[in-house]
């Protein structure tokens, strides 16, 4: 069997077409792997379908952060950073700090405070001094109780003072 020369020259193009629409849908599947992973918090709030699940997330007394740091935070290398966290619950919710998902206690560094404030609000501070490279990332507190959980996160980064 004998294959002309442009049917050959046709046949080659199609199959660089197909390898080519091919490689492009490898892209396209690749970028969304790049995506982060890291769930930045928020309240559950909303209607449920199970009236239980309902009244558990939307329950009164559940645990809800009041006054929370900003957002977006940029400190300066070698100076203090503090996140400030107040929750109120019936009862008094507790409040969990964690950096880029891990769990943070005091050290050296790093001191965490807490108050009480009535029979059902808390206040948390976390305070790190002096700042390093260390600590820029996902900072989030947690409030809790036996009705519900809240959240905030705060996302620092560093920048370099010139004297």
């Amino acid at each position: 069997m004998k294959v002309a020369p442009k049917a050959w020259m046709v046949l080659c193009v199609v199959i660089l077409i197909m390898l080519a629409g091919d490689v492009n849908a490898r892209r396209g599947r690749a970028r969304g792997r790049t995506k982060s992973r890291m769930q930045i918090g928020l309240p559950i709030t909303g209607k449920y379908r199970d009236p239980e699940s309902d009244q558990y997330y939307n329950n009164n007394n559940g645990a809800k952060i009041t006054l929370a740091s900003h957002f977006d935070y940029e400190y300066v290398l070698g100076h203090k950073i503090a996140f400030l966290c107040v929750a109120r619950g019936t009862p008094r919710p507790t409040i969990t700090w964690f950096k880029d998902g891990v769990e943070i206690f005091s050290h050296l560094y790093l001191h965490v405070h807490e108050w009480y404030i009535g029979k059902d609000k808390v206040k948390s501070k976390i305070e790190i001094d002096p700042a390093t490279q260390m600590d820029a990332g996902v900072y989030e507190c947690t409030a809790d109780n036996m009705y519900s959980i809240d959240r905030r996160s705060f996302k620092t980064d560093f920048s370099i003072a010139f004297d």
